[in-house]
C-alpha cells in the first residue's frame, strides 16, 4: 500500500499525546447534570448537494444542550442523515428526550463515565447519541475554561488543510464549482462519482480543465466491485488524473475486496461506510484492508467512540480522515476539535457548513486558503445557538 504526505501544518513543536494522555485531574472532574434539552431547526442550502443516491436542498437538525449544576450549558447537534444512519429529525428529538435524557439527568460523574451512559442507552440511534455527547464535552471544557481540543490532547493553534465537495452535476456545472471553488482559495476537491464511469471520466477531465493544479479525493460510494474499481481507479491514474486518495470503492461488508483494491492500485484507498465503530476499525487494519479511516462523529454516536478508532489507527500506522455528513457548524465545530487533537488525523473533509446559506452560531473556527483553524475559547468556542434561532435568517 501506499502512503501520503500528510496536510497537517502547525506553527510550533507538536505535542504527540493521545487522547487518552489527558491530564487525570480534568478526565476526573465530576461532572453533575440537571437538564437535557434540545430544539429543532432547517437550514437552506446555498445550492442543492446531490449524489449518486439523493439530492438536498435543505437540512433538518437538532440541538442538544446539557446543562449542569453551575450553570454551564454545552451544545451538540445531529442532522436528519435517514440514508446513512436511519435517523429523522423526528426520531433524533425522540431518543434526546426520552432514553438519552434518562440516561444523564440527575446522574454525576466523569465525562467517561457519562459518555459511556451515553452509548449504552439504547441501540443505534449514532447521531442523537454524537448530538448528546458533544455537549457534554462542550459543557464539561466550558466548565474548565478550556478549549475541548487540549482536554483531548491537542493545541489549539494546530491546523489542517480542508477540502471542498463539489457535487454530481453535468461536467459543465462541475467545472464551474471548481473554478470558484479554486478562486475562493481551496487546494483540494472531493469529487463525488455515480454510476456510468464514462460520465464520470468526462466529469472529472472537467474538473481538471477547470482547475489545473487542484488535488483531487474521489468517493465511490460502494459503487463498484473489486475488479471494477481496479480497473477503473487505474484507468484514472493512467489519465494523469491528480488523485490523492478513493474513498470506499466497494460495498462496505466487502472487507477482503477491499484489500484486493488497496493491493492493487497506487493511490490509498479509504473506508468510510466500512468503519462505524473500534470493533470496525481493528477489523480493517487486521486485515490490511484499507490505507486510511474515515471518522465521522453522525457513526460513532460522539467523541469516545471516535477517540477509540483514532487511538486503534495510531497504533497501526494507519492514517484517519475526519469527515462528516450534511451537518450544521456545531456538529462540523466538535469534529475540528477531534481532527486537530489526535496524531492519527491528517486529513479533513469538513465543508459543510460552506454550503449553508447562514452561517450560525458564531465562532469556532475560521478558514483560510483552504486551511482550518480554531478560534479558541472555553468549550467549542460556540456562541450558543438559541432556539428561536432560525437559520434561513430571520426569527422564528
Amino acid at each position: 500500500m501506499t502512503s501520503t504526505p500528510s496536510p497537517r501544518s502547525a506553527p510550533g513543536p507538536r505535542v504527540a499525546a493521545s487522547p487518552r494522555d489527558a491530564p487525570a485531574p480534568q478526565l476526573s472532574t465530576p461532572l453533575s447534570v440537571v437538564a437535557v434539552r434540545s430544539h429543532r431547526h432547517r437550514a437552506p442550502l446555498l445550492r442543492p448537494f446531490v449524489t449518486a443516491a439523493r439530492r438536498t436542498e435543505a437540512v433538518e437538525y437538532v440541538v442538544a444542550e446539557v446543562e449542569l449544576a453551575d450553570g454551564t450549558i454545552g451544545q451538540g447537534s445531529a442532522a436528519e442523515t435517514v440514508a446513512v444512519t436511519g435517523e429523522s429529525a423526528d426520531t433524533i428529538s425522540v431518543a434526546l428526550q426520552g432514553p438519552l435524557r434518562s440516561a444523564i439527568v440527575g446522574v454525576t460523574g466523569t465525562i467517561t463515565e457519562l459518555s459511556a451512559r451515553v452509548a449504552g442507552a439504547l441501540d443505534g440511534a449514532t447521531s442523537a447519541k454524537a448530538a448528546l455527547e458533544v455537549a457534554l464535552h462542550d459543557a464539561w471544557a466550558r466548565s474548565l475554561g478550556a478549549p475541548l481540543v487540549e482536554l483531548l490532547g491537542g493545541r489549539p493553534g494546530d491546523r489542517l488543510l480542508n477540502d471542498m465537495t463539489i457535487s454530481l452535476e453535468d461536467p459543465e456545472v462541475m467545472a464551474g464549482h471548481a473554478r470558484e471553488a479554486v478562486a475562493g482559495g481551496e487546494q483540494i476537491l472531493k469529487i463525488k462519482l455515480g454510476h456510468d464511469i464514462e460520465e464520470d471520466r468526462h466529469r472529472l477531465a472537467a474538473v481538471v480543465e477547470a482547475a489545473p493544479g487542484v488535488r483531487l479525493r474521489l468517493d465511490a460510494n460502494q459503487g463498484w466491485v473489486p475488479e471494477q474499481a481496479i480497473d477503473i481507479i487505474t484507468g484514472f491514474l493512467a489519465d494523469g488524473l491528480p488523485i490523492d486518495l478513493v474513498e470506499q470503492p466497494v460495498a462496505a461488508a466487502n472487507i477482503e475486496g477491499l484489500a484486493r483494491v488497496s493491493a492493487a492500485v497506487e493511490v490509498p484507498i479509504m473506508a468510510d461506510e466500512s468503519v462505524w465503530n473500534v470493533e470496525d476499525a481493528r477489523r480493517l487494519v487486521e486485515a490490511d484492508a484499507v490505507d486510511m479511516l474515515n471518522i465521522k462523529l453522525a457513526k460513532t454516536g460522539g467523541l469516545r467512540g471516535a477517540l477509540a478508532i483514532a487511538d486503534v489507527a495510531l497504533e497501526a500506522g494507519v492514517e484517519c480522515m475526519v469527515g462528516a455528513m450534511m451537518e450544521p457548524r456545531i456538529s462540523i465545530t466538535a469534529a475540528a476539535h477531534l481532527a486537530i487533537a489526535h496524531p492519527a488525523i491528517t486529513m479533513i473533509d469538513l465543508d459543510p457548513p460552506f454550503w449553508f446559506a447562514s452561517d450560525v452560531p458564531a465562532g469556532g473556527y475560521v478558514q483560510e486558503d483552504g486551511w482550518l483553524r480554531l478560534l479558541g475559547g472555553p468549550g467549542l468556542g460556540l456562541e450558543r445557538l438559541r432556539a428561536d434561532v432560525d437559520p434561513s435568517g430571520g426569527d422564528q
